[in-house]
């Protein structure tokens, strides 16, 4: 099995953006010393508990402070984006650090409407656009675009002899079948939407279509783990990941509580409910538990890949979580 990381750059309360980027950055040293294989940044905006809103940006950062763990991102927001300036950054990134940039994209809108406004500077783009542009941007990076295209001529620049990797990160079957017709590595989102997932990964194998990017199929899966010496010490970091994570749900302010907080926290019986429901998306426990979990996951999606995403209030206790999965699943 192989294990990589999936980060947001989570600001905890009480912490700042700042200490959460340097946090990002600490994370990936520490997995890459680890074994872990990529390690992939996110993209949001508009949010006050998350800082990754510039993966291009931090993904330099982190490749300069490390020697050999794949860096991508999970993922840019192509919607929003001209899929050429796209390939540019990555092509950049690429001849900077040649043979470690995973290029990953996403169909989300970003945010709220006004926020993906923002983001385009007022221009109405409408997300059924994203097949096409995700082609253009194929065709951009691997230089294989039909003649007949209106920008055949236009080349992104740096050229460079290796390229970057392309993954789709999809949260259904939908998702799936774009990936394996379009002949790109698939992420499937579990931590977001597990109760398609089997159904999206037996769509992408059987429907995978080799093309420029990719000859066989690839797939890795991202999941919520928290794991700790113990079951009870496990439950007791999730307190924070649930809150949070209903929180969010809510509209509420989107920083990492303490478990402190979310011990203190009023809910009702809906709360509750929703709470062990967003559980499906997470793996909490023991190394042993977690472990015992992710091999049935494997059987089920049929990848030997998983991107682990924890999102706690301490990061002593998220670099511990990390730490045990490798010395259980990494040996």
């Amino acid at each position: 099995m192989q294990l990589s990381v999936l980060d947001q750059s989570p600001i905890s309360r009480g912490a700042t953006s700042r200490i959460a980027l340097k946090q990002t950055v600490r994370l990936a040293k520490i997995t890459e010393e680890l074994g872990y294989t990529r390690f992939w940044v996110a993209e949001h905006h508009n949010t006050n508990g998350l800082a990754s809103s510039s993966p291009e940006v931090l993904l330099s950062h982190i490749a300069s402070h490390t020697k050999s763990i794949r860096v991508g991102s999970g993922g840019i927001l192509l919607p929003q984006y001209s899929p050429y300036k796209v390939a540019e950054n990555f092509q950049t990134l690429e001849a900077l650090f040649p043979g470690r940039v995973d290029l990953g994209v996403g169909r989300s809108p970003g945010g709220s409407p006004v926020t993906r406004l923002a983001l385009t500077d007022g221009n109405i783009r409408s997300l059924n656009e994203f097949p096409r542009q995700l082609r253009d941007l194929q065709g951009f990076v691997n230089g294989s675009l039909p003649k007949d295209h209106p920008y055949y001529q236009v080349r992104p620049t740096p050229i460079t002899e290796e390229k970057p990797e392309m993954w789709l990160l999809g949260i259904s079957h939908r998702g799936a079948r774009l990936a394996a017709e379009i002949g790109t590595a698939f992420t499937y989102g579990h931590f977001i939407s597990p109760a398609d997932g089997q159904r999206a990964s037996e769509l992408y194998f059987s429907s995978f279509r080799p093309s420029v990017s990719l000859k066989e199929p690839k797939m890795n899966v991202c999941i919520f783990v928290i794991c700790a010496d113990s079951q009870e010490e496990a439950e007791r970091l999730a307190m924070s990941q649930d809150r949070w994570l209903l929180n969010v749900e809510k509209g509420l302010d989107t920083k990492i509580p303490s478990i402190e907080e979310a011990e203190n926290a009023t809910m009702n019986e809906s709360d509750r409910e929703k709470i062990l429901h967003n559980r499906k998306r997470a793996i909490v426990g023991t190394p042993e538990k977690v472990k015992q979990e992710l091999e049935l996951l494997q059987e089920i999606y049929q990848t030997d890949e998983f991107m682990i995403i924890t999102n706690v209030h301490d990061f002593d206790a998220k670099v511990h979580s990390y730490e045990l999965l490798a010395e259980t699943l990494l040996k």
